[in-house]
């Protein structure tokens, strides 16, 4: 019968009234198509060898920012030298010279200066130029064709191309004659089966009369030459142009790629480039010819791949005509301004902020991870101080639960946990270390810098634990990149990142660093010493030589008779390292938004771009200024309206789940759900090596748990990765709230019933402090209604409250932070 009661209740209790819809006016008048600019991509055209040609992308910008690409619309004028001829919207070379090339569209105009050198200068094929891109493009070297581990039809291809002496050697020495025929090139076998002309699992590559069939052939009738060593080497690439705002399905737009060379050169690859769309319903792209075409309104990235680097363009698409008036409200802070920026391109209006109400058990749970009790909640509804809501942040930001907080979090990154490898002696001295860092508010680059260059014993300097969770080296170096800069470069242990930049030499070489981090037995069996061997190497796997130690993304520094770690530590924390800030205040924004600029918060790369790269850059500059302060951080960003909104959606921001335009429903941790599970109930748990009392995210060790902690999706901490913590509803935790011992024993042992009990408060008030404590709100009187009932029998009157504490600890609106 009591469990009937409960179904009942937890199916009646409403869920979280929201407050204060934003009422939006749509301007009847025709949008502003007033042209602005023109754009003309690239913005310069250096042109070398007969064999070069440059595509132009022309695009217009308009007034309420919809771009058009009218590159077939424009007029072009050559001036200058008599250097080069048009064809099209092509650029080829004629003779050597300089000028500049001119293109105006309905009265406005723009121009690039251009420059040709050897023109008639003839340019033999390269292996490595010209064929080995040709295999990329053609996806013959991928993971499901000849870049298999095991290759494919007795033929084998380096993953992406990230071995080309390897694969030089495999076309032309093994098998010999077999797909190489140098007296009819032609006839090869490796051009018959890439056109069509013989059987082949992967079907017809390319044309007979395509340019990829001419450069292979005359590669071939060249008699195959291996490159020299010092030939010129793609070191980035551009994609023009980087953005593009179109409107309406069908909506076209056309894209160009730069490849810069090592030597200073520039040449036009996009028909060698690689592209793909992150979004194909929002925008497809034309893999063979890059042209972009707008589908269902929202945002793509569409990415080009040529050699080893990626690049990215932003699509928004718009619905045809759509006519919008952006919000009057006005920004708090430089958040605010970049975030309505980007809703303005999306034609999007931000919800409006949420009540007092909403707020107060926001901020509560993502600053301390607890409620506010009903005292609090009383005395911040009835204060009138318009800054009230910043005081509340200072106060909070300044509590110990602050700290335990962010420590707990710091303790998943740097998988604290004892084993039979680190004991837990070990993981109590190292969890004190980072509270201490914590608390004090250390700058986070002098933290990082003073945890990745420790030295000493486990116990007397806790912070080398770091070296000892982790004993193998290239794992260390998996796990700096992962944490401290939020890449995962894992893939480049055995091939060139397939959706990055980094390649097998990037990874060898960062992880040269650590090649000299030593390990040895102190007097205590349980403690080890961390220091610097002062030798020891990483070989590549390819070239079997000794890696050089090289920042990822960054030079190559001087570590002779240095410890590495020290030369890495310094950079890596620093305004040179991007990454080390950009990291950090993505992993923040996550926790105040459940959602990262980049999400996964340690899966930067450039095939997953920020949803809103000014914001992210902003945040990152304002950190590294604040001296890496991330409490200033949290202030900026708590008193944002942004993170002050309703969840609620209004009609033009219903479908947004990436760009902030409403807050989001999360749900809570594992650790502070239980640990508000006792706050309410004011119920005590015990974890081992802690005091009676003590709060689930208090727990230094990631192997202790509990049934709970463990339902609820807690970090095992047995990896670096973000996806350790499982936010996801399910099934199990459903079942346990309903019938299982936590809600139900703490309910039944709560001196909270036995108050209610002892004083026979009149069942109105029963329910409404039940609601302030587990909701930080008044119910609504329709709540009231359907619960008052239940206290009809004074002989039910203990049962009753029960019911209802256990109907509000099971309901949707307490586990979730709204």
């Amino acid at each position: 019968m009591r469990l009937q009661i409960k179904s009942h209740l937890a199916a009646s209790i409403t869920l979280l009234a929201f407050f204060g819809v934003m009422s939006l006016a749509y301007n009847a008048d025709a949008a502003d198509r007033s042209l602005v600019r023109i754009g003309l991509y690239p913005p310069q055209v250096n042109l070398k060898t007969a064999k070069d040609r440059q595509g132009l992308v022309v695009q217009a910008v308009y007034a309420d920012g919809v771009t058009e690409d009218v590159t077939s619309k424009a007029a072009f004028k050559l001036a200058g030298d008599n250097c080069v001829k048009l064809e099209g919207a092509t650029v080829l070379p004629v003779a050597d010279g300089a000028g500049t090339l001119e293109c105006t569209f309905n009265g406005q105009s723009a121009s690039v200066p251009i420059t040709v050198k050897e023109a008639t200068a003839p340019r033999p094929v390269s292996f490595k130029l010209d064929v080995m891109p040709i295999f990329m493009r053609t996806g013959c070297n991928s993971g499901s064709c000849h870049g298999a581990a095991r290759g494919k039809d007795g033929f084998n291809l380096s993953l992406f191309g990230f071995d080309p002496d390897g694969d030089h050697f495999r076309i032309t020495r093994e098998q010999l004659g077999r797909r190489i025929n140098l007296a009819v090139p032609e006839a090869s076998l490796l051009v018959e089966k890439g056109t069509g002309q013989v059987p082949h699992t992967g079907g017809k590559c390319y044309e007979v009369d395509s340019s990829y069939c001419t450069d292979i052939v005359e590669w071939i009738s060249n008699k195959c030459p291996k490159d020299p060593e010092d030939i010129p080497f793609c070191d980035s690439i551009a994609l023009y142009p980087e953005q593009a705002v179109l409107d309406g399905a069908g909506t076209q737009q056309k894209l160009t790629v730069l490849a810069h060379y090592s030597d200073g050169s520039e040449r036009d690859v996009t028909h060698l480039a690689l592209f793909q769309s992150s979004n194909d319903n929002s925008a497809t792209v034309d893999t063979k010819t890059g042209l972009v075409t707008a589908a269902k309104r929202g945002e793509a990235f569409v990415m080009a791949r040529f050699a080893t680097h990626t690049v990215g363009s932003q699509m928004i698409v718009l619905p045809k005509g759509l006519d919008f008036t952006l919000t009057d409200e006005k920004p708090s802070n430089y958040i605010d301004e970049l975030v309505l920026l980007k809703l303005k391109k999306l034609r999007m209006n931000p919800s409006p902020v949420c009540s007092d109400e909403i707020f107060i058990r926001r901020i509560y749970i993502d600053m301390v991870g607890q409620l506010p009790s009903p005292e609090q909640y009383t005395a911040f509804l009835q204060n009138q101080d318009p800054d009230k809501r910043s005081k509340v942040i200072d106060e909070l930001i300044e509590q110990k639960e602050f700290t335990e907080l962010w420590v707990s979090k710091w303790a998943e990154w740097l998988m604290m946990r004892s084993s039979n490898q680190v004991s837990y002696k070990s993981i109590i001295l190292y969890y004190n270390w980072l509270a201490e860092q914590i608390a004090d508010n250390v700058p986070l680059d002098q933290m990082v810098r003073e945890l990745l260059t420790s030295s000493g014993g486990t116990f007397s300097e806790p912070a080398t634990n770091y070296y000892e969770l982790e004993r193998d080296n290239l794992k260390v170096a998996e796990n700096v990149a992962q944490t401290f800069m939020g890449m995962r470069i894992q893939c480049a242990q055995c091939h060139n990142h397939p959706f990055d930049r980094w390649t097998q030499n990037d990874y060898y070489n960062f992880a040269a660093f650590f090649a000299q981090v030593g390990r040895k037995q102190a007097e205590d069996s349980r403690e080890k010493i961390i220091y610097n061997r002062g030798g020891g190497e990483v070989k590549h796997p390819v070239t079997n030589q000794n890696a050089t130690p090289v920042f990822l993304g960054g030079g190559k520094p001087d570590v002779s008779g240095k410890d590495r770690r020290i030369v890495m530590a310094t950079w890596l924390a620093s305004p040179e390292n991007p990454f080390f800030a950009e990291n950090f205040v993505n992993r923040i924004w996550h926790h105040f938004y459940g959602i990262g600029i980049i999400d996964p918060v340690d899966d930067i790369r450039v095939s997953n771009p920020p949803t809103n790269p000014e914001l992210l850059k902003e945040l990152a500059k304002r950190f590294t200024e604040s001296g890496y302060d991330y409490r200033q951080l949290i202030r900026d960003i708590c008193n944002s309206k942004t993170y002050q909104r309703s969840t609620e959606r209004n009609s033009t921001n219903e479908t947004d789940e990436t760009n902030f335009a409403h807050q989001t429903t999360r749900r809570i941790k594992a650790e502070s759900v239980l640990d508000m599970i006792s706050q309410v109930t004011e119920t005590k748990d015990k974890f081992k090596g802690l005091p009676l009392g003590s709060r689930a995210v208090q727990i230094a060790d990631g192997a202790t748990s509990n049934y709970f902690l463990t339902t609820f999706g807690r970090a095992t901490r047995e990896t670096v990765c973000s996806c350790e913590v499982k936010m996801e509803p399910s099934l199990s935790q459903a079942l346990h709230l309903l019938n299982g011992d936590t809600s139900n024993q703490k309910i039944s042992s709560s001196n909270v019933i036995k108050t209610f009990v002892a004083e026979k408060k009149p069942a109105d008030d029963v329910i409404k402090e039940l609601y302030l404590r587990c909701l930080s709100r008044q119910p609504l009187e329709e709540e009231l209604n359907k619960l008052r009932p239940l206290f009809a029998e004074e002989s039910n009157y203990k049962q009753a409250c029960e019911d209802v504490f256990w109907a509000l600890l099971n309901s949707r609106e307490f586990l979730f932070n709204h």
